[in-house]
């Protein structure tokens, strides 16, 4: 099987998917890890990953197709944040977490490992049963895919190659299929460097390679319904959907290339206090296809107005003080503490 594995990776790679490895469908060795993760609370209000359901299938990736031999784990790269000040990826004063700048990648990679499965089944002359997944299944992804030899996980719990960094989507096929594992990643390159700790404005990464996702900035602009803390909010600064900064200052990114031409950031948005004028309608048909949508539109004028507050920028008073009156409840309060925010600023400039 060692020639049907390389076939298969030159095709994955044809496919955009620049790194690729093969593993068992064992019980991953970092479940107690997530266990304890779970009963520390640090999963906040993601409540889908501490159902019964989902627990088993994390524990035993046969649970989830009892037929599989072997796991494909995938990488699609997208491109690296930009400088503060540079380019379309800085929202004329706001930030957009780097993945999320263009088309939904779970709009792209399923079709992409649908078709390699069907190169799969050419070469082995019979159907495979399979399960693909791209940042949606019920599986540990980094512990597979720290198995399958793409990479280690960081001190920020991000998913890093020695060669290719850590801006890229994961993604698995499980295949009844049996697959020569690859030799897993046993090596750790964190070596004694902090700096994505250090980094970190919300002090969210645990020592253990996992993060308190009730204070990070991405859970915090994305997962999070409800009213973000307000000693929370200054330490979000400028960020309205995700966050790069660990990654940012990770030196293996170095390394990272290019991302794949298909999440390209291709329009740019406009000022944030026109961001905070979005109707219903219009939030919809502009971010329908971004992984922005999955904030919603209350979500997202919610970040926006803290983003707002967060520059003490007297001239999106006007703007804040209408969206005083938007039907949204969490909108109005949002907005509230930003006015109180640059008023509070501008009269402590004044003295």
């Amino acid at each position: 099987m060692t020639g049907l594995k390389q076939l298969i990776k030159d095709k994955a790679r044809q496919l955009g998917f620049f790194l690729a490895g093969a593993t068992l469908p064992n019980p991953p060795p970092h479940y107690s890890t997530f266990e304890h993760w779970l009963a520390q609370g640090h999963h906040g209000n993601m409540n889908y990953l501490a159902t019964e359901k989902a627990r088993v299938r994390r524990a035993n990736p046969r649970e989830i197709l009892p037929e599989c031999k072997s796991i494909l784990v995938l990488a699609t790269p997208y491109d690296s944040p930009l400088p503060l000040g540079e380019g379309l990826g800085v929202r004329a004063g706001v930030r957009v977490a780097s993945y999320a700048r263009a088309e939904d990648y779970h709009n792209i990679i399923p079709a992409r490992m649908e078709e390699l499965v069907r190169f799969i089944e050419e070469q082995v002359q019979r159907p495979i049963k399979n399960r693909y997944y791209t940042d949606t299944g019920p599986i540990l992804e980094r512990d597979l895919a720290q198995r399958a030899g793409i990479g280690w996980i960081g001190k920020n719990s991000c998913l890093i190659n020695p060669k290719q960094g850590s801006y890229f989507f994961i993604s698995e096929i499980f295949l009844d299929l049996e697959l020569e594992p690859d030799t897993p990643f046993v090596t750790d390159h964190c070596g004694t460097c902090t700096r994505c700790i250090t980094a970190c404005p919300t002090d969210c990464i645990l020592p253990n390679r996992t993060l308190d996702a009730t204070r990070c900035i991405s859970y915090l602009t994305i997962e999070l319904k409800d009213d973000i803390p307000v000693e929370l909010r200054e330490k979000i600064g400028n960020w309205v959907f995700g966050c790069d900064i660990c990654q940012m200052v990770c030196p293996w990114n170095r390394f990272a290339p290019e991302g794949d031409p298909a999440f390209l950031d291709k329009e740019p948005l406009p000022p944030p206090t026109g961001e905070l004028t979005l109707t219903p309608q219009a939030f919809n048909q502009r971010f329908k296809r971004t992984p922005v949508s999955r904030a919603k539109r209350r979500g997202y004028l919610r970040n926006v107005a803290v983003a707002l507050g967060n520059t003490g920028d007297t001239h999106a008073l006007p703007v804040l003080q209408n969206a005083l009156n938007d039907d949204e409840p969490m909108i109005r309060n949002h907005a509230q503490w930003a006015i109180e925010q640059i008023n509070k600023r501008a009269s402590e400039q004044s003295l």
